[in-house]
């Protein structure tokens, strides 16, 4: 199985989810949402916790 590649589109998943999570936080005005900060910057710093976790994945 290519970890490399699922490490890759997992980045583009963190970093969609961050920005639901900030808009619904804006939207709904409940400050809890605003948390998507963490996986946002998690996706562009090119930062995996999961692939450290499992040592699946390569990691930089």
């Amino acid at each position: 199985m290519n970890f490399d590649k699922i490490r890759k589109n997992c980045r583009v998943i963190r970093i969609v989810l961050g920005l639901v999570l900030i808009a619904v936080g804006f939207i709904t005005g409940n400050a809890w949402f605003y948390l998507g900060v963490l996986p946002l910057a998690a996706g562009i710093a090119d930062f995996c916790p999961l692939c450290i976790i499992s040592k699946k994945c390569s990691v930089k």
